[in-house]
């Protein structure tokens, strides 16, 4: 069974895209975040989380919600769904930040930013904080490695593509940005939520 907060981000998160389905262009237009951070920052300041609501298509939101079923069950039933929520969260809108400041500056393509994938980061990094030792299976190849090496991973290859432009067409900074979003929460919430 699912716990309450994954349910509420997966069926957000479906509904989000149901409406992107409908709106067709137009929700991209006004939802999506732009390369620009003046547009984002200052004149849709919205966008810092409705971006996260959209996907580029059924499998980009099968995988969020795979990885945040996946990982973020967990981490709600140890740390309960208000922490849980302040790392998604934080982790959509420094990831959205992020992405904003310095993807133009690594050679962004000048695309709009959509998906959920940074708060699906920070959840990731909340994971393996919260269960560091545990064993997590790489799908290519199948390797197992505890959480905390599987995290630290995904952010070394996030770094390298982002700095490098490879794998152009994704935010790594955003992902890495939803990373530093888990971390802040993390911190703020050990103390808030004991």
């Amino acid at each position: 069974m699912l716990p309450p907060l994954v349910r509420f981000l997966i069926a957000a998160n479906a509904v989000g895209y149901l409406i992107q389905a409908l709106l067709g262009p137009l929700a991209i237009q006004w939802f999506a975040l732009w390369p620009s951070p003046w547009t984002n920052l200052v004149a849709a300041p919205w966008t810092l989380v409705s971006y996260s609501l959209l996907h580029g298509g059924p499998m980009h939101l099968l995988f969020n919600m795979f990885a945040l079923w996946m990982f973020g069950s967990d981490v709600e039933r140890a740390w309960g769904a208000r922490r849980l929520a302040l790392g998604y969260f934080c982790g959509v809108v420094t990831g959205a930040i992020a992405q904003a400041l310095l993807g133009e500056a690594f050679g962004s393509e000048g695309l709009p930013v959509i998906g959920a994938s940074a708060g699906v980061y920070a959840v990731l990094l909340s994971y393996g904080i919260a269960f560091p030792n545990r064993t997590v299976m790489l799908l290519f190849p199948p390797i197992p490695m505890p959480a905390r090496m599987f995290v630290a991973l995904f952010a070394v290859i996030e770094v390298v593509m982002g700095v490098t432009g490879t794998a152009s067409g994704m935010a790594h900074f955003a992902h890495l940005g939803g990373m530093l979003g888990g971390w802040i929460a993390y911190r703020r919430g050990r103390t808030r939520f004991r």
